[in-house]
């Protein structure tokens, strides 16, 4: 089997560069390209981190036992605090609990070192893989090596793995068409980037679908009304408080947003500035959470399937360990705006 050594020959760097990539070292800073080739060169060559690790794959080719073990990577505080997460999780637990499987939690660091990685997939036994949170591209080829693997949530969306998700981008501009027919020309956004500081908006899914739709309208974007809350309704309520106190006299008509939780608290800092939902501003949000039926005023919002993206997730995870299906499917799955009163027909 390939070593290090093998490695750093085959891409022409350094064992220790080698090392550092593998190890996910962020101590010393390796070009992005230099990544690209040595994980390219760890699956070429079929590199295992070491020999307790070949031993085990030996092992595993000759007579593996099962474990009934599916890890879960995802951030820790997702599936507590956000019921878009949390209702994915649920499916997937109920789903692997009737197959008789055992949901592990895993974080992405335990992935991103080498030490850690091996006692995840070896130690531990885990048997298959579900991706919620983001790790490295060339870490997900890695891990396929050995066990199945399948993304949700729209890091993975176009990814070459399995993945289950809807079209985010035609669900927005499914709502933008929504408002546009009700007579709105004058529309701004509030959603999150893709990368670790959530900072490119530019690249996300909903966001695209929001130009694309106001494009294909006819409609100006402003800039001062795209709003990059990062995910976070802390911040989509500071800066929609922000826009409000800065410029009165020129806000939209109505607001799309990239989720219900940030789209209920840019509505709190509507309400707290004596302005009139949907009067004034018009909201429509995305997930279509249980809270956003009971806040006031009811929020519309995109209906996603999310037990069923958690439950397909698992029985396809299940599927692929078990050697029932050997493709990478990707499903999509529907979606449907739930109109309420937080969105209404302006009358021309």
């Amino acid at each position: 089997m390939a070593r290090l050594k093998d490695i750093a020959e085959y891409v022409g760097v350094s064992i220790s560069t080698v090392s550092r990539v593998i190890q996910n070292d962020q101590t010393r800073k390796v070009n992005p390209e230099t990544k690209v080739r040595v994980w390219e060169a760890v699956k070429e060559l079929g590199y295992v981190p070491n020999q307790h690790a070949r031993n085990l794959v030996k092992k595993d080719q000759d007579s593996r036992t099962r474990t009934m073990k599916i890890g879960w990577v995802a951030n820790p505080k997702q599936a507590e605090t956000n019921p878009y997460f949390a209702e994915i999780y649920t499916g997937i637990y109920d789903t692997l609990a009737s197959a008789q499987y055992t949901l592990i939690s895993i974080t992405k660091d335990e992935l991103e070192n080498e030490a850690l990685l091996l006692k995840t997939i070896h130690d531990l036994g885990i048997e298959g893989l579900l991706l919620i949170d983001k790790i490295d591209d060339r870490l997900v080829h890695y891990i396929q090596q050995t066990i199945p693997v399948v993304g949700l949530d729209f890091f993975y969306t176009d990814k070459n793995i399995a993945v289950i998700d809807y079209n985010r981008q035609e669900a927005i501009k499914m709502v933008v068409q929504h408002l546009v027919s009700q007579g709105h020309r004058e529309i701004g956004f509030i959603g999150g980037g893709i990368n670790e500081g959530y900072e490119d908006l530019q690249a996300e899914y909903r966001f695209k679908g929001f130009q694309a739709a106001m494009e294909e309208a006819g409609l100006s974007i402003k800039p001062e009304w795209i709003l990059n809350a990062k995910w976070k309704m802390e911040i989509s309520y500071e800066q929609m408080t922000q826009l409000i106190k800065g410029s009165p006299a020129q806000l939209p008509t109505a607001m799309v947003c990239a989720s219900d939780m940030m789209a209920i608290a840019a509505m709190r800092a509507v309400n707290e500035n004596n302005l009139t939902i949907p009067e004034d501003i018009a909201f429509f949000g995305v997930d279509n959470i249980e809270m956003g039926k009971y806040f006031t005023p009811p929020l519309s919002t995109v209906e996603i399937p999310k037990y069923e993206m958690g439950r397909l997730a698992a029985k396809t995870i299940i599927d692929m360990v078990e050697g029932t299906m050997t493709l990478s499917n990707k499903v999509i799955l529907p979606y449907k705006l739930v109109i309420r009163e937080s969105s209404q027909i302006i009358r021309t």
